[in-house]
């Protein structure tokens, strides 16, 4: 039996070669070529480990022809064209924990220069200067940390903070109020930890709910001195806004590691006193590179010669006899748990994944986390059906599975609850045909809709005249409908309509319908 050939094309530990070879996998160790030399040689290889570096385009997957598997090693996939990876059927892996302790700590080292303003005091120091009166630095004992974020990276911040004695407060809609009472700190919401914190660190990734989530605004309602650390994602912070705010005095210190625009050669904020930058610096310690080598090696080599899927990004868990029944049921799951995460907002404490009639005779794991991945993907870049359960869990939410036998109104039938402040919300889909996914209930409102590509969700009173205003607000703003989906509880009550449109609604327009008699809620989806 021929041996699955993998090329590791960026330096990693040589261990991770090492691990290759133990469990029979061949080994080419070829760094540093460029697009055009990569697409000569890809073809003869089954698996390509990477780190940053490399960019798996279009170009280099079309002449793959042998490759089964992308491993990274590292959490950010955006060097990898995943959906063209996925037209292929190449499994694309990362290792989203594997540096969650080195990203953690920079965080906090970050937090100590500024306290103490140690690379200005450096620099003046080497400088002979001497200068031992202009750094009057602030003790980080006592102080209040606000983390934005409080995942698995946040929470190591949160554990370290405790142990300097700092009290620590965060925003975070998965925490749950037990998880927080676990680490140790208070839930509380934005405007409270700004208004609060002497110290604030970002752990969130970089979606449509958290870009610029610290904003001019939001900048702005910070106290006076406060100091900000960002190592997560560059786009969390204005930083515009930030360059004027230190200048003003208003912030008194910031250290960011990722920025907008990477590398960052050049930059307004470059040469601002109390201002230190480091080059994305949050995953490299030696501890951290063996760690994702090491993990990469062995998920790729499990994948490569037994079957085992970990930490895909483009696939769920599966044995091969189970994938062909439950892949249109996991494309249902997975719309389900987008939507009912896109329309909650807030703590989830509880989730309930239902199923009824012949869905119950399948594996109901793969389903769970095919909704888990879809409702935590709203808010997070890493999360796929491997690690959505451990995500959930790691937020305190309780995860509840319910199987049904008997048949209902449907064949079969897949629902999602979640517990809100405001009660149980759920949402229900079925598969017509046995393979095509379809929304048939929307909060207790019986609906038929495809969840695909660009939508709107509309809460309005049903009253005459309501659709042609909504038809003319599109059509005024170029935008297309491609199909309604009405539902509502009764003649005069409150409907529900679902629009798939043929381009992203901007937020303007949003904005605009929100303002049409009647409209209590508007959204824009994306599935």
């Amino acid at each position: 039996m021929t041996k699955p050939k993998v090329l590791i094309s960026d330096k990693m530990d040589p261990n991770a070669a090492a691990i290759f070879r133990e469990r029979g996998c061949e080994v080419d160790e070829i760094t540093g070529k460029t697009p055009e030399e990569l697409i000569a040689i890809i073809g003869q290889y089954d698996g390509l480990a990477i780190r940053s570096s490399t960019k798996v385009t279009q170009e280099i997957l079309d002449a793959a022809t042998n490759l089964k598997v992308i491993g990274r090693a590292g959490i950010g996939v955006d060097n990898v064209d995943i959906p063209a990876a996925s037209a292929k059927g190449v499994v694309v892996m990362n290792t989203p924990f594997g540096n969650s302790i080195t990203t953690a700590e920079h965080a906090i080292a970050l937090m100590f220069a500024l306290a103490r303003q140690l690379p200005e005091a450096d620099a003046s120091t080497q400088a002979g200067k001497w200068e031992k009166n202009r750094f009057m630095g602030v003790e980080v004992t006592g102080k209040t940390l606000g983390l934005i974020g409080a995942g698995n990276i946040g929470s190591i911040v949160a554990d370290r903070a405790l142990g300097l004695r700092m009290k620590v407060v965060a925003f975070d809609p998965f925490l749950s109020p037990e998880r927080a009472i676990d680490l140790g700190i208070e839930k509380v919401e934005l405007d409270e930890l700004l208004a609060r914190a002497d110290f604030i660190t970002l752990h969130t990734p970089l979606t449509d709910q958290t870009r610029n989530i610290l904003s001019r605004e939001n900048l702005a309602k910070t106290k006076k001195g406060v100091r900000v650390i960002n190592c997560a994602r560059g786009g969390l912070v204005d930083e515009a806004a930030l360059k004027e705010l230190l200048d003003s005095g208003h912030v008194a210190g910031a250290a960011l590691d990722v920025f907008v625009t990477e590398p960052a050669k050049e930059h307004a904020l470059f040469g601002t006193p109390n201002f230190v930058a480091t080059p994305h610096l949050g995953a490299s310690t030696n501890e951290a590179q063996v760690n994702v080598a090491l993990q990469v090696a062995e998920q790729m080599a499990d994948y490569l010669v037994n079957g085992g899927v970990t930490n895909a990004l483009n696939m769920p868990s599966l044995s091969a006899e189970e994938a062909p029944k439950l892949k249109p049921y996991m494309a249902l799951a997975e719309k389900l748990g987008s939507l009912m995460g896109q329309l909650t907002t807030g703590s989830i404490p509880r989730i309930s994944i239902h199923t009824e009639g012949a869905a119950t005779e399948l594996n109901i794991k793969p389903i769970t986390a095919a909704v888990l991945a879809g409702f935590l993907r709203v808010h997070s870049d890493t999360v796929n059906m491997v690690n959505a359960p451990f995500l959930a869990k790691e937020r305190g939410m309780e995860v509840r599975e319910v199987k049904t036998e008997r048949e209902g109104d449907y064949h079969t039938l897949v629902r999602v609850s979640v517990k809100t402040e405001a009660g149980e919300r759920s949402v229900a889909g079925t598969l017509f045909s046995n393979s095509e996914p379809r929304l048939v209930e929307l909060f207790n409102i019986k609906v038929e809709a495809e969840l695909a590509g660009d939508m709107m969700y509309i809460v309005n009173e049903d009253a005459p005249g309501f659709i042609g205003r909504i038809g003319t607000l599109l059509g005024e703003n170029a935008i297309n409908i491609g199909t309604f989906n009405l539902g509502r509880h009764s003649a005069g009550g409150e409907a529900v309509l679902l629009l798939s449109v043929d381009s992203p609604v901007p937020p303007a327009v949003i904005e605009q319908a929100r303002t049409l008699p009647g409209v209590k809620r508007v959204m824009a989806l994306a599935f």
